[in-house]
């Protein structure tokens, strides 16, 4: 993953993770191979088929707990896996590494 690409998933769940602990909007993930499960295709995108879409993730290693490897993407295992970021240096305050990964505390 281009760390251009790693900045912009960082952002994405950081703006997702101040919305709180709870589940959080998922948002369009940029098509790698074939779209995570409840995900459906939709231009260069995979979109969450319905609202009740478990968050997904661009897969860069390790999934963090919570999450299992769905194609190219860690997909969470309910609508309410916690928020997560690529790892990209020391994890950011209120996460802790979990796989290649920071996940919200």
């Amino acid at each position: 993953m281009t760390t251009l690409k790693a900045l912009g998933v960082f952002i994405l769940a950081m703006a997702s993770a101040g919305a709180g602990l709870g589940a959080f909007a998922q948002s369009p993930l940029v098509k790698t191979g074939s779209c995570p499960s409840g995900y459906h295709q939709s231009g260069n995108y995979c979109t969450p088929s319905s609202s009740s879409a478990a968050p997904a993730l661009p897969k860069v290693g390790t999934c963090p707990s919570g999450y299992h490897q769905s194609g190219d993407y860690c997909l969470g295992s309910s609508r309410s896996a916690r928020p997560a970021v690529a790892k990209a240096g020391s994890c950011p305050s209120g996460f802790h590494q979990s796989g290649d990964y920071c996940l919200m505390n």
